[in-house]
């Protein structure tokens, strides 16, 4: 089966074909660094890591760009609330975002382009669209520049609108509009803005809008034309559609395809900081493990709406642990399992209708349970079937981001091997007081230590080999 993707352009699920072959070149709108990210940020860097994983998986060398915008209205507005430099608060918010993708085993990218690093490449672009009759500068002597929608007539072909069905762009003073949707590309300084906020253009000091920025860097990384543009489905407009008007209007392919993950909501909407609702990844995982709200992400399509609560995230924890827990027994039967297995044809199928990671995580639990049924058969150390059962689970949790051996993960998939070690200590010493307890048949007791554990968090599993214990939420 070809791999196929969803276009949001085409409003169909297509064969993807890249434009070079045997390479593939990615662009993923990257966060405004203005506060911590939450959940809603991380699943679009979680579904995006997963497209390029099966990319790779492909064969295919895949150059992945996520940009960071780190100079933009809001910045400035944050900064200014809190009293310090917007470019102290764009690094400070960049470096959480790094270890918010790094908890999350996001691969980094083949390069991230900040937007300030890019000003000369953006102005550039600018000069295009104006000597093209695309764009003009303001004529109230702002020091403004703008992109003229009606210049361009296939401008709402992306989210198919008609420009009179357009509400005004707001992202600059309209009075030095020739219409009010057009998009700002170049804002000229204001004096309530710091010196440092700006950079020199033909039209005066000032900044690019937020638009110019992704197309001039997806430009210099990717070429004029590139295989596939990413990002949230919020993005759609006016962000994107204003991307490809832009680039196309200066003359460049742009996108061939254009993919956008769905929101994290709560409450029945969309997870964000102006909502309040927001849930910062370090406050998530202070209750959960990184590798647990990734699987959390990647348990729903990218493409459907996910509605967050701590007892789904938990639901999703325990199914995981089961997976792992799976690993963990073939391991103490066959030794060290290699993560080079065979991925099961339900897998690949799924992976390769639209990233269809529901269908292809229950493929996944499909090998489990063939494994686990080796296991209570009595599968020994040169169990060829077992071995291979484990690795190809290991293979295709690898696709997912979602081995548990994963370095990137750190020992245990997250846990701590000193800290494990002595908790380890601890709890067996109350299982063997339970132990005798219950040899004494003094079942009162070995049921308030089974309680006294489970209270400190620790949940105990009998089996045949004795009792196992894990952590009840995964930490």
């Amino acid at each position: 089966m070809t791999f196929r993707l969803y276009d949001t352009a085409t409003r169909d699920v297509r064969d993807f074909v890249p434009l070079q072959q045997g390479r593939a070149g990615v662009y993923v709108c990257g966060l405004t660094v203005q506060s911590e990210p939450h959940v809603g940020h991380v699943r679009s860097a979680v579904n995006f890591d997963v497209l390029r994983r099966w990319l790779v998986h492909q064969g295919l060398e895949v150059t992945f760009i996520r940009n960071v915008t780190d100079i933009d209205d809001k910045i400035l507005t944050k900064s200014a609330e809190q009293g310090r430099p917007w470019w102290n608060l764009a690094y400070d918010m960049s470096r959480e975002l790094d270890r918010a993708y790094t908890a999350l085993n996001v691969l980094p990218p083949s390069y991230e382009p900040a937007a300030t690093g890019h000003v000369p490449e953006m102005v550039t672009l600018i000069e295009q669209l104006v000597e093209k009759g695309h764009a003009y500068a303001a004529a109230d002597g702002s020091g403004d520049v703008y992109f003229d929608v009606r210049s361009w007539p296939a401008y709402g072909e992306l989210t198919r609108q008609g420009l009179d069905d357009m509400e005004p762009a707001e992202d600059a003073d309209p009075r030095g509009k020739r219409d009010p949707r057009d998009f700002a590309l170049w804002k000229g300084r204001k004096s309530s803005e710091p010196a440092s906020a700006s950079w020199p253009s033909p039209w005066g000091p000032g900044r690019p809008g937020w638009h110019i920025e992704c197309s001039a860097m997806a430009g210099k990384y990717l070429g004029e034309a590139f295989d596939i543009h990413g990002g949230g489905v919020d993005l759609r407009f006016p962000h994107h559609e204003n991307e490809q008007a832009q680039s196309r209007a200066a003359g460049h392919g742009f996108a061939s395809y254009w993919m956008h993950n769905a929101w994290i909501t709560t409450a029945g909407e969309k997870m964000s900081k102006s909502l309040g609702n927001s849930l910062t990844i370090p406050s998530v995982l202070q209750r959960f493990r990184g590798i647990e709200l990734r699987y959390y992400i990647v348990s729903a399509h990218y493409r459907s709406h996910v509605e967050f609560s701590f007892e789904a995230l938990e639901e999703a924890a325990v199914g995981f642990r089961r997976i792992e827990a799976y690993l963990e027994r073939a391991r103490a039967v066959v030794g060290e399992i290699p993560a080079t297995g065979m991925h099961c044809a339900d897998f690949v199928a799924a992976m390769d209708d639209d990233l269809g990671t529901p269908a292809a995580v229950a493929a996944v639990f499909d090998v489990v349970r063939e494994g686990n049924k080796l296991l209570a058969e009595g599968a020994g150390a040169d169990s060829a079937a077992l071995r291979g059962n484990a690795a190809s689970v290991r293979a295709m949790l690898g696709v997912l981001g979602l081995d548990p051996a994963d370095p990137a993960w750190g020992p245990a998939g997250g846990h701590d091997d000193q800290l494990t070690s002595a908790v380890d200590a601890l709890v067996r010493g109350l299982l063997d007081q339970r132990a005798q307890a219950r040899a004494a048949k003094d079942f009162a007791a070995a049921d308030a230590i089974r309680d006294q554990i489970k209270a400190a968090g620790i949940e105990v599993e009998d089996t045949p080999d004795g009792p196992k214990w894990s952590l009840i939420n995964g930490r």
